[in-house]
């Protein structure tokens, strides 16, 4: 059996990754490729409890890298993998790529920790493709003040969501071969129109 596919979207605060998400599961199942949909930090019942313990306090930086990484590790043992070697295509809103901006580039955690730690909760599954969708930090605000309750990610200050931006476009130019950086501004049609032609081109042609 041929092996899954494994999508990551990422992006600030409010840049529609779960929309995307979506959308791009819906087109899949439509080309008859069974897709699962899924989250970080969540996707089982013990990485959803830390996702909630995480988002309610404020651990260190290293705290809050080893409560991810132990999330993650579940989310890939217990749902992602077992879905790709099903042939299952799996679409996840975030994954590597936010801890190491969120802990790595924000929080200051060394680089070979993390890797380290990717090494131990991840390898060798990694993504197949990763969808970055960009937004001014003022848009980002104004959609998830719009949407409610805010966490302590998205009530942080304007010079926080602007390094997050950076970071994760200088990660989208240190793996071009994996990370596609998408406008995330605009309709979630025609961004969802962008994404499907990204995977046509990147992981469909010459899969059948």
């Amino acid at each position: 059996m041929r092996r899954g596919k494994l999508i990551t979207f990422e992006g600030g605060e409010g840049a529609g990754k779960s929309t995307q998400v979506a959308l791009l599961a819906e087109r899949l199942r439509a080309a008859g490729i069974e897709a699962v949909l899924t989250r970080e930090p969540g996707g089982t019942p013990l990485a959803e409890a830390i996702r909630g313990l995480v988002l309610e306090a404020e651990p260190e930086p290293v705290t809050e890298l080893l409560l991810f990484a132990a999330a993650r590790a579940e989310h890939v043992t217990k749902v992602i993998r077992p879905a790709l070697e099903r042939g299952r295509w799996v679409v996840s809103d975030r994954f590597i790529d936010s801890t190491r901006v969120y802990q790595g580039v924000l929080g200051g955690v060394p680089h070979a920790l993390i890797s380290a730690i990717e090494e131990g909760s991840v390898a060798p599954t990694f993504p197949d493709l990763t969808v970055i969708l960009d937004l001014p930090p003022a848009e980002g605000r104004k959609r998830t003040q719009a949407r409610g309750a805010l966490t302590r990610f998205d009530a942080a200050d304007d010079a926080y969501h602007e390094n997050l931006r950076r970071a994760f476009r200088d990660f989208a130019q240190s793996e071009p071969e994996r990370c596609v950086v998408i406008d995330g501004a605009r309709a979630p049609d025609e961004i969802a129109d962008d994404v499907w032609s990204l995977v046509e081109a990147r992981l469909l042609a010459g899969a059948h």
